[in-house]
């Protein structure tokens, strides 16, 4: 028992110590590259400047390390390479930088779930063959966890893409109406909504640079719906297209659209208000009426036991 606990606690320190170098590196390297910035940013020497020190961008960095490495390394294929990219683009996460980090978050966590179920099946004193199935578990675990993260990441980003699009095209129908221009409206829309709906406020200012950029502007709306995969962006990017492509007046496609997304959305919260009843009948059983037959059969049952 001492000597497994030494190993393991030799084996811990080793592992702390690599991932400890591995963050100093990167901090010291990201602190000289913040400083030489932001003196060229002022006019001044190096020595002139002082970046704070951050631990959260020092770990960013050290899973962006160890990411690189493992991709630089050819572990995975091309295919599961553009399939992460493009579910992290689908979750909000563009920056070249994304997927370095995702995959040092997958192999740091894939390393130290299971030495930290390690530590707990041997300080427990757990025997095979459930110790090797906890360990292999916790493996498992360590793999899915930001997979499940980013999934979760994901599906909250669509929601906001959902919830706020309504508002963007009621915004975008007031900018036409103006005299703004399809580009002008989106970049306008893109900063007046930034407030209350950053992801659908991110994702109008990547189109409009998309929009200024690419020859094929039908191209760059399609690409809009690409990213997100959801219907209703679908939906946008088709009638702004087609608006574009045969003349039609686009404050009238963006007002019936948004007309359409509102009924929609009032449809489904009807759909939810619906399923209330058939919600609440267990919380009802399991709380209410155990309380209800006690106030209202107590005084029977009291005056039966009382004749007894």
């Amino acid at each position: 028992m001492t000597t497994e606990l030494a190993i393991i606690m030799l084996l811990a320190g080793i592992v702390l110590a690599l991932v400890g170098l591995v963050l100093a590196r990167t901090l010291r390297a990201e602190q000289r590259v913040a400083t030489r910035l932001l003196a060229v940013q002022r006019g001044v020497g190096v020595d002139q400047v002082a970046v704070p020190w951050s631990l959260q961008r020092a770990v960013l960095q050290g899973f962006a390390r160890l990411g690189t490495a493992l991709t630089r390394a050819g572990i995975l294929s091309p295919r599961t390479v553009a399939d992460l990219e493009q579910t992290l683009s689908a979750a909000g996460f563009r920056s070249s930088g994304a997927l370095p980090v995702f995959l040092g978050a997958k192999l740091v966590m894939l390393v130290s779930v299971p030495a930290f179920a390690f530590v707990l099946v041997t300080v427990a004193e757990v025997q095979q063959p459930a110790k090797g199935m906890l360990l292999a578990m916790a493996a498992v675990a360590g793999m899915l966890i930001p997979d499940l993260v980013a999934k979760r990441l994901r599906k909250r980003y669509l929601k906001e893409l959902e919830q706020g699009l309504p508002d963007a095209l009621d915004l975008m129908v007031i900018c036409t109406e103006a005299g703004l221009s399809l580009e002008g409206a989106i970049d306008r829309v893109s900063v007046e909504i930034a407030p209350a709906n950053r992801s659908i406020a991110a994702e109008l200012s990547l189109c409009g640079s998309e929009l200024r950029i690419l020859a094929d502007r039908r191209a760059a709306l399609m690409n809009m719906a690409e990213r997100t995969r959801l219907d209703v962006m679908r939906r946008v990017a088709v009638m702004l297209a087609q608006s574009l492509q045969f003349g039609t007046p686009i404050t009238v496609a963006l007002r019936t659209l948004s007309h359409e997304m509102r009924g929609e959305q009032l449809t489904r919260f009807e759909a939810r208000a619906a399923r209330l009843p058939v919600l609440l009948t267990v919380p009802m059983i399991v709380f209410i009426l155990p309380t209800l037959f006690l106030i209202v059969g107590g005084p029977a049952i009291l005056q039966v036991l009382r004749s007894w």
